[in-house]
This record gives C-alpha cells, structure tokens and sequence, in this order.
C-alpha cells in the first residue's frame, strides 16, 4: 500500500506511560416508487440470502501448526522438493484470504523449481495471477530494464546443441563420407540411401543387432525401408546425423519423421536431438496442440515442454479451446510423466484454479480436478484435492459423490470439509445430524468462528443470533453474520441499527456484498443520497455488479436513484470532494469521483485520485487498474509519465518511478513530478543526506499549482521529514499549514510534534480534535493511546478493537501487560485469539517470546517457524528462531 515514506515506528514512541514493565515497551514500537419497491422485494430477497458458501479451499483447523510443518521441511528437504511445500504454503495463505503472501509463496516456488516442468507452472501461474500487470513489462523496458515476468522461458535454446553454426550442405560429396567404410544401403521406394554401416549402427543396440548381428540384414548390402514411414530426405538426414551427431535444416514434417524412426528403433541420441529441434518449431497454440500429441505417443518430455509452456502462456483463454483441454483431461499417468515429469499434481493445481475461477462446476473444472486428485502424492495434497473437488460436485448438486469425497478429504484430516457434509445432510432436512458432526468437531478443539457460523446455519431464533454472536466474536473477519444480523433488524424495521450493524464491518473490511445491504438500508430510509453514494463505490470496484440477488444491474439502480437526487455541478463535486476528503470518507470520496468522471473533467487526475483512495481501501488491484486508467487518460506526456512513475513504484520498482519522475520534470515542472520524485527517493535511499533532498523536492512541489488536497498531503510529509531531522518548529509549521486547507491527517503530525516537545496533553488534545473529525478513525484511537494514562490507553485501544478487529497492536499491548503482571496463560490467550484469523509476523513473534519465556520451546519453535513463513528474513525473528532452536532437547 502506498502510504508515507516514513515507516510507522517512526511515529511510534519508545517510552511508555510511566510502566517499567519488561513486556510493553516492546510493544509501543509497532426513492418513493423505487424505495416503496426496495421495501418489499428486495429485503425479502435479503432475508433469503444464500448461505455462506463452501470455500473449495485448503483451511487446516490449525494454519500455525501447518505453516510451521512446511518451513521445518523446508529445513531439511532436497532441492527438488522445496516447490511443492511453497505450493502448499501458497495453498495455505490462499484460504488465509492473504493474497500478498500467497503470491509471494507462489514466486518462492518458481524460484526454488528445480524442474523446467515447474518452472513452466509456476512461472505461468505467476504470470496468470498478475493479469492486467502485462504493461509493467513495458514500462520497465522504457527505463532500460529487462523484466522477465510475462516473456516465455527461452529453455529450448538452453538445452538445444544445434545452431547454425553445426549445420552443412545437404549438397556434400557422399562417397568423400564413405570412402574406406562398409557402407549399407536403405531402399526407400526408388531411391537408394546410402550409410555406414559403422555409424548407423552405434545410434542404437537395435540397429546394431540389425546390421551386426544375426539378422539377415546384416549380411544384406541393400535393405528395403519402404514400409517403416520415413521418407528419402528423413533417411538421409539419419545418415548424415550418424555421421556429424548434427541435424541438418529439414522441415517439422522430416524432423518428426525422423524422430519416428528414433522412437522405433531406440536412438537415445537422434530421438533427443529431434526433440531439441522441434521444440523451436512450437510457437503457435496450434503447434502446441498438434505437436504435443506427438510428444505424448512417443514420450518426448523436451517437446511436450515446449509446447505445455505455449499452452500454459496462454490461461485462461486457451481452456476455452475443446483441443486443448482434450490434452490436460485425458492425458494418462504415463503421459502426464512425459508432460510434467513429477509436477503433475502442480499443473492440476494450477488448471483446476483458472477453471475455477470460471466456472466451479464445468465438466472442464471436474476433469482437472479429478486428475488432481489422481496426481494427489501426500496426506495434504489429498485434503485439497477431494476438498476441492467435493466443492465442485455440491455445486452442481452431485450429493452422493460430493458426500463421498468430502467424508474422504474429512477423513484424511481435512477439518473444514465437515462443513460441507453438514450441508449434506441439512439438504437432506436432517439439520440434527448436522449440528451432531459439528459438535463432535468443536468438542475435540479449540472452536473458530466458522464453526459457530456454520452451526448457527441450523438453529433459529435466540439461538441462532447466539452462535453468528459468537462466531463474530472469534472471527470478526467473516461477512455474514453481520449481513444476516443486520437483515434481521431491517425486517424489524429497525433500519438504523441495521445500518449501524452493518456500518461495524464497512468500517475495517470493504464487501460489496456488505454495501450492497447498506445501500438497501438507506432506501428504506429514502436517504438518496447516501444511496447514491453506495451504489457508485460499488461499480467503482466492480462496473459489471449486479444486485439484488443478481437480477439488477447495479448501473440500472443507481439510474433509478438519480432521479430522486438534486444534480450536482463540476463545483459542487469538488467542494464535496474536498469535505469528505478532509473527513477521511474514503467511501464517499470514491463515490464523488465515480460521479466526475461522468463529467468532461481531466480524467487523468481523478482516476489518480481514485487509485489513492481504493489504496487506503485496501483494494490494491482495484487501485493498478485505476493508474492504469490515469495513464490511459493523461492529458500530456510529463503527466503521462507521472502515473508511469507510480505504477512502476507500487509495483516495487523504486528506481524506475524515480526516472519517470525525472523525465517528467525535465518536459515540465509539476507538483506531482516533484512529490513522485520525493516519494520515490526517500523509499529508494537510506542515506542521511537524503532528507535534505527531499525537503528541497517536496518545497518545489508546493511551488506548483494543484489543489489543496494534493498540497495538504505534501505539507503533511514535509512535517514529517523536518520531525525526523528534529526540525520541530518547520514541522509544526508545516502541520499547520496543512490543517488551514482542510488536510485532517495534519492533526496527528502535529500531536507528534506535541509530544516530542513534551506535552503530552497537548498531543493528546490534537489527536481527539482527529478522532471527532475523522469518519474512519481507528488508527486515530490508536495514536493517541501513546499520549494518555494506562486506564485511558485501554479503553482507547478497546475501541481500536471494535472498530478495526484487524489492527494488531491492541492485542499485543494487551497482552503486553497481562504479561507484565504475571497472568502468561491469560496473554497467551490474547494473542491467539488474533491469531486465530490473522497471520501477523508481530502477533506470532510475540507470542513465541511468551513461549519462550515461560519454557514451552516446542510452541516457541513451531511459532517462530510459522512467523518466518510470513516473513522468511524478519531479523529479529531469525535471531529468536535461532536462540530457540538452540535450546530444544
């Protein structure tokens, strides 16, 4: 996420109030007609909201305890083995919801492949993963970097031993190749080829036992070859290769007849040289297709390599192809060893995603994933694959075999697939058996939250609301018992507090699903314009949505409420941009921009303005595709060059955002350029002297023209930098300034400044003066936690808690002092409830400390492993890890 190029610790501060405790301070571091119709039909629709769905994901009971199994086995496991645990480890964060994590596993396991077949799948996946990404290759060859992450892998010239350089003329003297050899000749038709005897027979033992042993032929000077399906060129080019080991420039159709007669008569040599050559013929899906075949009948694993990366680089639109998935769902076990070699479980682990993500229930989906399942080698691979391919069958309501497979990925130790034989048998109307197989689960382990969403799922009344009660508690992450409790009160008509309920996960977690609910709440209360507002963040995100159960267009609705709205000018949009900006409405910003757009307004800027809001919303893909848009829309070329600029920086290419920013400044001074270069150089360089630079660039930033937005954000960074350097009167300046245009994130800046100056009550003032102008103000509670007294500092981060579940600090700083006050087992127990449905580097680092502290090494060691699978070169983390590890018996 782009966010200011000061890290967070640095606002944090090291002293905390007045605790000598040894735990905390390591802590502190870190309508009418329409409403009248949106009344009735559309909230019964929503009372009738379907069930959560079966996730087709891999989701241990206990993700700590898998995380840590994989990196002990990456410890100690052979090269060649290392791709498959990242995969599983990629598996793992998949059904975490951590898709940062999961791609980073996803590269680890192409860069540890130890296999051209895995190099191919993971290099493909990766490359299918980041769709859209394809202009980034671009961009980085215009800064004179070669990028390497959507090109094919050039592997064929890396194993081929031909060149032009070991061809010769067909056209050569053959009695000058023969003289002083026994020479044998091959009849074919009409033609008479001649070899040596010698060298023919040393490409095989086949043809040696022909031509030297008991065989008539090797008594026969003139041997007919007319029936064995090579041509007069394919003969003659076999015996030319007898005699160089080279290949000579023949057509595909000669070089597959001569590896036709390699295959049959077992020249090891020709058939690998033939395999080599026309692996650099495949360039087209056709030829993928039409030589793949081959390579499959007569086992060329080079060949099929070839032609399975032209296949691969072409997901997802070449499954959409009859031939090509012809290939992948019929291939045997014998022909998937030549397609892959032992990467077979990893190519259905990747075809059976893309199809997925299509169509879960295709008979293309079940074919891939029952040759997933067939591929499956390990206890784990088996979970994932009948888990996934059970999910497929519930889908296309296949009961029978969706119970069959489900009991067997629950049996093999797969805990969430009971969710889906509780399913089965409430479909069945035995909701009794249902919550008996889920209480037999929680009654053997520590509950999680979708087990409590799951039962609810077969209760009513009291009970029901109990359970999503309890299943928030455990896991605030999961959208629909907010969704349902908040349909409950609408059918009540209590609107407010459905939106109040449903307000409580828009506040941390942007749903669609979740604002799709609340735009139907402000019908309700004929609140148009906060209707509007909804339904435009939602095509913001996603223009194709459809609501109500899928029936309406959202674009449909939102035309529908216009109509009950008074139009605003291009004025009245940016004044009502700038308010919500400046109250930190990130919802309601993207809402008024969505509306500009629809104007002739530059679009250039306010896609840029709207990929910096869907940043802070935690919608980064959302967020590529609007500075895409920026760039698409840019009304010169320094401009253009900017949103190059970030697009290259969000990507992690630092230095080449910081030449775009240059090249942009050099057509024309621009306050953008200017903050880009700043950005970028103070993110690219850790050298003191950078600060000055930096100061000097965001000063000729603030020289330009723009508007009071983009300039209260330069002032805001400006404070920072003069704080770090210590600057505190320019900084506090600064911060003022910034507040004066309406840039409210001033006021913590400023309450830092407070702070360092001694006056704590004075920072303490500034950050509740942010918390009362802030919509979104959770990080703000957050903040001035640091400034206040131990009881007020709880109850700040208490609200921490219920506004932003996801924010980690609060439970380490609780756990903190319980610690400090001798209550272990109690801030154990903090710690794991986040951990529970968040993978934190701090929380698990902390906890294997209490671990360590107390004397558990094997839990220390098994969270210190699983920390380091989310961030595998954490110094601190490595450093305990090691201690850990030492003390283990």
């Amino acid at each position: 996420m782009r966010k200011l190029f000061f890290s967070e610790s640095t606002c944090k501060e090291t002293k905390l109030h007045s605790a000598p405790h040894s735990w905390l301070p390591l802590e502190r571091g870190k309508l009418s007609k329409f409403s009248g119709h949106a009344g009735g039909s559309s909230i019964d629709s929503l009372m009738k909201m379907p069930e959560p769905a079966v996730l087709p994901h891999f989701k241990p009971a206990d993700y700590v305890d898998i995380l840590a199994q994989i990196h002990e086995e990456l410890e100690s496991c052979p090269p060649d083995g290392k791709s498959c645990l990242y995969l599983l480890q990629f598996q793992v964060f998949r059904g975490l919801g951590e898709a940062k994590l999961s791609r980073r596993s996803l590269q680890s396991a192409w860069e540890k492949a130890s296999t051209i077949h895995e190099k191919l799948i993971f290099g493909a996946w990766l490359k299918y993963e980041k769709k859209g990404e394809e202009p980034i290759s671009d961009l980085l060859s215009s800064c004179g970097k070669c990028s390497q992450e959507f090109r094919l892998l050039d592997f064929v010239s890396q194993v081929s031993t031909e060149s032009h350089d070991m061809s010769y003329d067909d056209e050569e003297d053959e009695s000058d190749e023969f003289r002083g050899s026994a020479v044998v000749h091959f009849r074919i038709r009409d033609d008479l080829i001649a070899c040596d005897r010698r060298k023919l027979a040393a490409l095989s033992t086949p043809l040696y036992a022909m031509l030297n042993g008991g065989f008539k032929e090797s008594y026969l000077e003139v041997i007919d070859m007319s029936q064995n399906g090579i041509s007069q060129i394919g003969m003659r080019a076999v015996s030319k290769f007898s005699l160089s080991g080279r290949l000579p420039y023949l057509s595909a159709d000669a070089i597959l007849e001569m590896l036709d007669f390699a295959n049959k008569f077992c020249c090891k040599g020709l058939k690998d040289a033939c395999e080599r050559k026309l692996a650099s013929f495949v360039c087209t899906r056709q030829d993928a297709i039409e030589f793949m075949e081959c390579a499959l009948e007569l086992g060329c694993s080079i060949l099929a390599a070839s032609c399975l990366q032209v296949l691969l680089n072409e997901l997802p639109e070449c499954l959409n192809d009859e031939r090509v998935v012809r290939i992948f769902s019929s291939a045997n076990k014998h022909q998937r060893l030549t397609m892959v070699g032992n990467a077979s479980f990893s190519l259905y682990c990747l075809l059976s995603e893309v199809s997925m993500s299509t169509n879960q229930t295709s008979d293309v989906t079940v074919s891939f994933l029952e040759k997933l399942v067939e591929s499956a080698s390990d206890s784990r691979q088996k979970q994932l694959a009948l888990h996934q391919l059970a999910c497929s069958k519930l889908q296309s309501k296949d009961y029978a075999e969706a119970e069959r497979l489900f009991n067997a990925a629950f049996s093999s130790g797969h805990l969430y697939s009971v969710v889906g034989l509780a399913r089965l048998a409430s479909l069945r109307g035995n909701k009794h058996f249902a919550l008996k197989l889920l209480d037999s689960v929680m009654s053997s382990r520590w509950p999680l939250g979708w087990m409590y969403q799951e039962r609810a799922l077969y209760l009513d009344g009291d009970s029901k609301l109990e359970n999503l009660n309890k299943a928030t508690e455990l896991d605030p992450t999961l959208t629909y018992p907010y969704m349902f409790r908040a349909a409950t009160l609408m059918k009540k008509q209590s609107v407010e507090a459905a939106l109040m309920e449903i307000n409580r996960i828009l506040g941390f977690k942007l749903v669609l699903e979740c604002l799709e609910l609340r735009f139907c709440c402000y019908l309700a209360l004929e609140d148009y314009r906060a209707a509007l507002c909804d339904v435009q963040a939602i095509l913001t995100l996603d223009p194709d949505y459809r609501m109500i159960g899928g029936r309406v267009a959202a674009r449909q609705l939102r035309v529908l409420v216009l109509e009950n709205v008074e139009q605003w000018t291009t004025a009245d949009c940016w004044m009502q941009l700038y308010d919500r900006w400046s109250s930190v409405d990130d919802i309601g910003s993207l809402s008024v921009i969505y509306q500009m757009l629809e104007s002739d307004a530059a679009k250039g800027v306010l896609y840029f303005r709207q990929s910096l809001l869907l940043l802070r919303l935690n919608c980064p893909e959302a967020a590529m595709r609007s500075l895409q848009l920026a760039r698409q829309h840019a009304a010169s070329d320094h401009e253009r060059l900017v949103y190059e600029g970030w697009i290259l920086y969000d990507t992690g290419h630092c230095e080449e955002g910081l030449q775009k920013a240059e090249a942009s400044i050099a057509i024309q001074r621009s306050f953008e350029a200017f903050f880009l270069k700043a950005y970028a150089l103070a993110d690219s360089s850790l050298e003191p002297s950078t600060s000055a630079t930096v100061v000097s660039l965001l000063e000729d930033a603030l020289r330009c023209p723009s508007d009071r937005l983009r300039k209260g954000q330069a002032l805001n960074n400006l404070g920072s930098v003069y704080v770090d350097c210590g600057k505190l009167e320019l900084a506090a300046e600064c911060y003022i300034n910034a507040l004066k245009i309406g840039h409210t994130r001033a006021h913590q800046g400023l309450a830092r400044v407070h702070f360092l100056r001694n006056n704590r009550t004075g920072a303490y003032e500034e950050m509740t003066k942010l918390i009362e102008k802030a919509r979104n103000n959770a990080s703000a509670y957050e903040k001035r936690s640091e400034y206040c007294d131990r009881e007020l500092t709880k109850a700040d981060l208490q609200m921490v808690t219920k506004l932003d579940p996801l924010r980690v600090y609060p439970y380490r700083y609780r756990a903190a002092v319980l610690m400090d006050n001798h209550k272990e087992k109690e801030a154990i127990a903090e710690l794991t409830k986040a951990i529970s449905f968040k993978a934190d580097l701090n929380l698990l680092h902390l906890r294997a400390a209490f671990h360590e502290h107390i004397g558990d090494i094997s839990s220390a060691l098994r969270d210190c492993r699983a920390a380091l699978s989310v961030d595998p070169n954490h110094q601190e983390m490595l450093e305990l890890h090691h201690r850990v590890n030492s003390q283990e018996p």
